[in-house]
């Protein structure tokens, strides 16, 4: 599979299979199916509250020889209520997910909240319904304790997720270990163009979660418009002989971000899987540019009170 390398020397497989939502149930055969067929990135978080079942699938990988440890990408985020406990946080993630460490370990969102207890990831509420913010913990502080996770050899990279362009700055600018990844909502409809290129500009690979656009499960979950049924996308998908989200991926890697499609099919999963065999031409990538709606699918205010994105 491609890869594109990190900052910190590390590589990170071009196409991961990401778990939210997924049922614990049925995460032991996605997962096992996932790495048949080629799979050997997975992106988790403790908010995702299947970290166990997910520790349970890959130990019965390792054990029946499915796959090798050092041959997986391993990826788990801080949740906002642990950012004054990032070690203990992730010592938490590591023994859900049976690991000795983590590939890489991400500010799952720039904001602090009020402490609920590590591995505890409900949204702390205020009385007045808005999300109660710690403001005694800054993301400096943050990244710092971040930075100490690589020092212990509990980590190998580090990252932020869901950052703008200015708050990337200034990560970059109090940072002794610059962060590696930034795991962002980027798709044919919030294409992000500024924000993608500053962050490979300095050295920060990008991410994109919700590679999809307002797929099935952002559709349920926040309302969202699917740019899977655009005529533009649908047509040129036909053109290369490709379904639309086969599309939509690889349009996102030739773009050099990584692509993370949550799925609970594992129909689907072949499917996402299968964007190495094509090229999008030049003529095409710049037809894609004319669809950008500058349109959010994930919205977090509607469960928070407050928009962190405004």
């Amino acid at each position: 599979m491609a890869a594109l390398k990190l900052s910190t020397g590390h590589e990170m497989p071009a196409v991961g299979l990401g778990v939210w939502r997924m049922e614990p149930s049925a995460i032991r055969g996605l997962i096992h199916s996932a790495l048949r067929i080629g799979y050997r990135h997975f992106d988790c978080a403790a908010d995702y509250q299947n970290e166990a079942e997910v520790g349970d699938a890959l130990a019965e990988a390792f054990q029946t020889g499915l796959v090798k440890r050092e041959d997986l990408f391993i990826t788990t985020k801080l949740w906002n209520s642990d950012h004054g406990h990032v070690i203990e946080a992730c010592k938490d993630s590591l023994k859900k997910l049976q690991l000795d460490y983590l590939d890489l370990y991400l500010v799952h969102f720039p904001v602090a909240t009020r402490h609920t207890g590590v591995g505890t990831t409900a949204s702390a509420l205020g009385d007045d319904g808005v999300l109660d913010i710690d403001t005694t913990i800054s993301l400096e502080t943050t990244w710092h304790a971040m930075e100490d996770l690589v020092s212990m050899g509990l980590v190998r990279s580090i990252g932020i997720s869901n950052y703008d362009i200015f708050l990337t700055r200034d990560c970059l600018a109090y940072a002794k270990i610059k962060p590696a990844v930034n795991q962002i909502e980027v798709h044919p409809y919030f294409q992000r163009d500024c924000l993608v290129k500053f962050c490979q500009k300095h050295g920060i690979c990008v991410t994109a979660h919700t590679p999809l656009g307002g797929s099935t499960a952002n559709t349920e979950w926040f309302g969202s418009v699917s740019c899977l049924d655009d005529p533009v996308i649908k047509s040129l998908a036909e053109k290369y002989g490709k379904t639309p989200a086969q599309f939509v991926l690889r349009w996102g890697l030739q773009r050099n971000t990584v692509v993370i499609p949550k799925t609970s099919k594992e129909e689907r999963l072949q499917e996402n899987f299968a964007v190495f065999d094509f090229t999008i031409s030049d003529e095409d990538m710049e037809k894609m540019k004319s669809i950008d709606r500058n349109y959010r699918t994930n919205q977090p205010a509607k469960f928070w009170g407050i928009d962190l994105f405004a």
